[in-house]
């Protein structure tokens, strides 16, 4: 059987055709699956798991029906979802992983990671990601009323934005030495992982002479972005919007 991953979706009230595109994909050939990875940024933002709205009911609604049919599903946590929880896992059956997986794909020891911690050249990012992510300010954060929470995530997206556009491709980028040594420290010669949006398979060398893949999943903007995995043969595809008018 298939295994699935899938990275990068943003998922946003402001840009229905992915979510549509997403719940379909749940529906249909991901339940035909092994196992789905979704390794991060599912949300454009996820300000707690309390939140209700039609976006998020659907998409944790669509996410159990897949549990329930018997398909596997794991959730790495991205920048822009670091606050999903237990009470997220519990309502979809998803299974919350930490920042680095060592999985078994047919035999082959595969690391999975959203991957912005091998953006290490970022240093601003970086030291934003170590503060976010203190448990005592994700309490205070989800303590907020609804509507606060809603103002500080667009100013962080705000921020975000407009500070990216000042930085250089390479600053954004993976370190290949910080790559380099989170696979060898999981025993792995194959990494999966998202965030930098640009899809592609890149050989990654070790300092014993052996050659690793690095596979990058794409976003989810202008059509999906499909890692299969099969009897050790993966292959990066594209899925295209169901309505395209």
């Amino acid at each position: 059987m298939t295994t699935l991953f899938i990275s990068d979706l943003h998922l946003d009230h402001r840009r229905p055709q992915i979510t549509e595109l997403f719940l379909h994909f749940l529906e249909t050939e991901a339940r035909h699956a092994k196992a789905l990875y979704i390794l991060g940024d599912l949300f454009e933002f996820w300000s707690g798991d309390d939140i209700r709205n039609e976006l998020n009911d659907n998409v944790q609604d669509g996410l159990k029906a897949l549990t329930d049919s018997g398909v596997e599903c794991y959730f790495v946590k991205g920048n822009r979802d670091f606050l999903v929880s237990k009470r997220f896992a519990k309502r979809t059956g998803v299974v919350v992983l930490g920042d680095y997986t060592a999985i078994e794909l047919d035999g082959q020891r595969v690391l999975i990671a959203h991957g912005d911690t091998f953006c290490t050249l970022d240093e601003k990012y970086q030291a934003f990601r170590t503060a976010v992510n203190m448990q005592w300010r994700q309490t205070l954060f989800t303590c907020l009323p609804v509507f606060i929470r809603e103002k500080i995530a667009d100013k962080i997206r705000g921020h975000s934005q407009a500070g990216n556009q000042q930085k250089s491709m390479s600053i954004m980028d993976v370190t290949e030495s910080e790559v380099v040594a989170k696979m060898q420290e999981h025993g792995c010669n194959t990494l999966i992982h998202g965030h930098t949006h640009k899809p592609n398979i890149h050989d990654v060398k070790f300092a014993d002479g052996t050659i690793g893949k690095r596979i990058v999943l794409g976003d989810w903007f202008d059509q999906g972005s499909v890692l299969t995995w099969q009897d050790g043969e993966y292959d990066l595809q594209q899925r295209q919007f169901l309505n395209t008018k």
